[in-house]
């Protein structure tokens, strides 16, 4: 089969934040032209000062704006871009924006269509590892169509569950049901936050696996049939609503055979799907040594610059790269992995008040520098932050050789950051480097509650 070869020479960045900063880099080392949008909100963002080109698309809600496909489809052509990079969110995941990007004769650096809607419904994505021979956690085989049933699948699969919304991301639409007693309840409100957040309030049931890791392979695929993995992360540091806050790559304390038959049947997904370009599988991993799928994401993720640090690899510009129809431009047998790794995200929550998001002018900011350190942000001094969007502020990435000093590496770093004028999860984070149980690296998805008391102030 010949594939169509579509060189890109300007990407329109369908985001905003330290992501858009990041592809605008990726862009112009590449030597291609970048164009940032922006809502009314953000006219002063960094994005826009950086890129060759900007265009507003709509007011402050990113559903206005960043999320409205027929502004973002028309900022395109009015800059005669060719390819658009959706980053991460807003419509990263969405197969009927890359299918209009196709349409309009613009290249998505994402995702095939047909792969993100397989994987994007949960029940299927299941259905597609079990094809793949890759462990999944015992589950409803589909949605579940009525509370009766429901009930049944529960009793079946044996308390704890979770109700998770088969459209389902980023923690939302999911709730967890120790007994019968508590089931109807959780099952409508997982229902209905997952109807709000998704538009589909399709639940399906899972067992709760105890105890568990969070870890995710890091995937890369071409359109000839080239698919090769980068290592593994542990996202096992979030909060109770499952955002992740500390990622590290490799993980530590997984047996080598157990890594290997990770990476394999990440591979495995990832052909059978039919994939192209970055995508992630997540595991749980439970303290037994059993690991069983999750979910596929299928975009470039927040914690990507961990593995970029692990692996010495670029993935944003090997998006680029094989979106325009080239090959990957290494093998597996090329992929090397670094010492330890470390990334933290400074979010714009106050860790007293629950991690409640803020907002305000950010009146003064430093970052860290030296040996082994990496920042991604898209904020400055006398940046006003909006109210609108997610709390990410910056990623905070620290390489070193052996896991002790990556996190001695990572408490200096944090001493050196400091953010005024909005409250921080800072102390939270400085908080985890300085944790016996952290050190130890036996944390599990379960670690950070105990922490979440108020600390103080930075």
């Amino acid at each position: 089969m010949s594939i169509e070869y579509r060189p890109i020479k300007k990407v329109l960045i369908a985001n905003r934040g330290e992501i858009a900063v990041r592809v605008i880099r990726a862009c112009r080392e590449l030597g291609v032209k970048s164009v940032a949008v922006y809502s009314v909100a953000d006219k002063d963002s960094l994005h826009v000062q950086m890129a060759d080109e900007s265009i507003c698309v709509g007011p402050p809600p990113g559903k206005d704006s960043y999320m409205n496909v027929p502004n973002v489809i028309m900022a395109a052509k009015q800059t005669q871009a060719d390819a658009i990079h959706p980053g991460y969110g807003y419509l990263s995941e969405n197969a009927a924006f890359a299918e209009a990007c196709e349409v309009s004769g613009l290249t998505f650096i994402g995702a095939p269509p047909d792969a993100m809607n397989h994987m994007g419904d949960k029940a299927e994505a299941r259905n597609f590892a079990k094809k793949a021979r890759v462990p999944v956690i015992p589950g409803s085989n589909g949605p579940v169509t009525s509370e009766s049933e429901a009930l049944r699948q529960a009793r079946k699969i044996g308390y704890p569950v979770l109700l998770k919304a088969v459209a389902g991301g980023g923690g939302k639409g999911i709730r967890l049901a120790r007994d019968s007693e508590e089931f109807a309840t959780n099952l409508r409100l997982a229902k209905t936050e997952a109807a709000a957040s998704f538009g589909s309030a399709e639940i399906y049931i899972e067992k709760l696996v105890t105890d568990a890791r969070h870890i995710e392979v890091q995937v890369m695929a071409d359109a000839h049939g080239n698919v090769i993995h980068l290592g593994e992360r542990d996202c096992s540091v979030q909060t109770p609503r499952r955002q992740k806050v500390v990622e590290e790559a490799p993980a530590i304390s997984i047996d080598p055979k157990i890594r290997a038959r990770m990476t394999e049947c990440a591979i495995r997904l990832t052909k059978q799907v039919g994939y192209r370009g970055a995508g992630t599988i997540e595991f749980l991993y439970d303290h037994e040594g059993h690991f069983y799928f999750m979910e596929m994401n299928t975009r470039l993720q927040v914690e990507h610059c961990v593995t970029e640090a692990l692996t010495d690899t670029d993935l944003v510009q090997m998006q680029l790269l094989v979106a325009s129809g080239e090959k990957l431009p290494i093998s597996q047998k090329d992929v090397t992995f670094k010492g330890h790794n470390i990334e933290v995200r400074i979010t714009a929550e106050d860790p007293e008040q629950g991690l409640m998001p803020t907002s305000g002018i950010v009146s003064r900011v430093m970052f860290p520098g030296g040996p082994g350190i990496r920042v991604d942000s898209h904020i400055y001094s006398g940046y006003e932050l909006p109210p609108y969007y997610d709390s990410l502020l910056a990623k905070l990435i620290v390489h070193a050789p052996t896991r002790q000093k990556a996190i001695d590496r990572m408490n200096r770093a944090l001493i050196e950051t400091s953010v005024d004028g909005v409250k921080t999860n800072l102390p939270l984070l400085r908080k985890i480097m300085q944790d016996p149980e952290y050190h130890e690296g036996s944390v599990n998805t379960d670690y950070l509650k105990r922490l979440l008391q108020p600390v103080e102030g930075v």
